[in-house]
């Protein structure tokens, strides 16, 4: 038995009783610091603790688990989520998902994790997901259609979302192009979507999401303390993770069905519903360079029309928006 899970026995087994410093590294036969170390390991995976100095450390609360049994029957999809990988930590759900595909793991296989060590965001970035405190899943698609209409579905991605978070939570996520879920400009969810295709067609594609559920303002390092929030911090209480994650995915569902049946059309129009990016003077910050102007509506192929100063709508395809105030 580990020397965190022997600590973390002993303090559930006394779970109204402080227990001192003393008397932990005494009955564990470790050293003070040893027992401060593991203290703040137990906190950084959620656990919550009362310290009163000369009394020591009783448990508050404890993380809320994604127990598998209770997110496939909270599912009502006919595939999504239905197979499912809950794991404890993993480098990145999105590789765990594409090692599925690769094998021959049907649409809509679900692959979540307590914790990414390596989560990615857009352009090689770093996603901050530390363990039991938000959703960190990634989603295989096979829509079997040419490669160039994927940021369409990168698009349906965050409608799905940003409406599962305000069915679910009440918060008022608005959809900033192309992939981010902001709550008064701070951000709550981060989208990736990544492609295997062949001949110019999708093979598959997985569909990462990232949802800063259930993280404390504390919780944020201080790069991000200024320009992300969480769910449980916008609605003054923890988020059931697992009706969240239904939700995501019973909207998910419905959407690309839509999707499937009715093209791109139907899916712009909820998108533009819910966009924090419409109407707003931005900078896109593209592989030729940024382009500012205002953001007047989305085309065809899920590209972002720019109205420049000079009176052009100009299409952009890929970048990041800056809002401008």
């Amino acid at each position: 038995m580990s020397e965190k899970l022997t600590l973390l026995d002993l303090l559930l087994a006394n779970p109204q009783k402080f227990l001192s410093g003393e008397e932990i590294s005494r009955r564990l036969s470790v050293s003070r610091t040893a027992v401060w170390k593991q203290i703040n390991k137990l906190r950084e995976a959620g656990y919550e603790f009362e310290a009163v100095p000369n009394k020591g450390y009783r448990i508050v609360t404890q993380p809320e688990r994604i127990d598998p049994s209770a997110l496939k029957k909270t599912l009502k999809t006919k595939t999504f989520g239905l197979k499912l990988d809950v794991l404890e930590t993993s480098v990145s759900t999105q590789e765990e998902a594409r090692e599925l595909a690769e094998a021959g793991a049907p649409e809509g296989t679900l692959v979540v994790a307590e914790e990414q060590t390596g989560g990615k965001g857009r352009m090689g970035r770093k996603w901050f997901s530390p363990k039991g405190k938000g959703i960190w899943m990634s989603l295989v698609l096979k829509p079997a259609q040419p490669l160039h209409y994927m940021p369409q579905l990168t698009l349906l991605t965050g409608v799905a979302v940003c409406r599962a978070v305000r069915r679910v939570t009440g918060v008022m996520a608005g959809l900033k192009w192309p992939n981010d879920l902001l709550v008064d400009g701070r951000k709550i969810c981060g989208i990736l979507l990544e492609s295997a295709a062949e001949d110019e067609y999708v093979r598959y594609c997985i569909a990462g999401i990232g949802i800063s559920a259930n993280l404390d303002a504390e919780d944020y390092p201080d790069e991000l303390k200024p320009v992300a929030t969480s769910l449980k911090i916008e609605a003054g209480e923890a988020i059931d993770r697992v009706q969240l994650i239904a939700a995501v995915m019973e909207e998910f569902e419905a959407l690309y069905d839509l999707y499937r049946q009715e093209g791109f059309a139907p899916i712009a129009l909820l998108w533009e519903a819910l966009s924090v990016t419409l109407g707003k003077q931005v900078t896109v910050y593209t592989a030729a360079g940024p382009v500012t102007g205002h953001a007047k509506k989305l085309d065809h192929s899920g590209a972002l029309t720019i109205v420049t100063e000079d009176g052009r709508e100009l299409p952009v395809f890929s970048g990041d928006v800056e809002l401008r105030r």
